[in-house]
């Protein structure tokens, strides 16, 4: 069993930066690849960045390749997303999740077997 929390999530400017985090709980989270997928008010539930066990391998959606960065301490049970240049459309709740690996596998939102609560992230002036 998995338990994740998100934190970090707020709102900042176009063009503006934020970090979220999320802690896991247990001593398995080494284990997991990682994931963080977002959700905007009317859609559906889609991939943003997936890491692998190791931390040497990751994995973008096109719409935020270049800007955002995913990264996981396996010492601090934490998994990081990096969010530059943001924009309006990066408006979403934002969740991670817990699955295998590769990261290939995990751009499907079913392929994860733990989520986090969510954080909002709003992108506006």
């Amino acid at each position: 069993q998995v338990q994740l929390v998100e934190s970090g999530g707020g709102l900042v400017q176009p063009g503006g930066s934020v970090r979220l985090s999320c802690a896991a709980s247990g001593r398995t989270f080494s284990l997991y690849g990682m994931g963080w997928l977002r959700q905007a008010p009317g859609k559906e539930r889609e991939f943003v960045a997936a890491i692998n066990r190791n931390g040497d391998s990751t994995l973008y959606a096109l719409s935020v390749k270049g800007r955002f960065t995913i990264a996981r301490d396996n010492a601090k049970n934490t998994v990081y997303l990096q969010m530059n240049s943001l924009k309006p459309e990066d408006t979403a709740v934002y969740y991670c999740a817990a699955g295998g690996d590769p990261p290939s596998r995990l751009t499907d939102p079913h392929a994860y077997d733990y989520w986090g609560q969510g954080t909002q992230v709003t992108v506006s002036s």
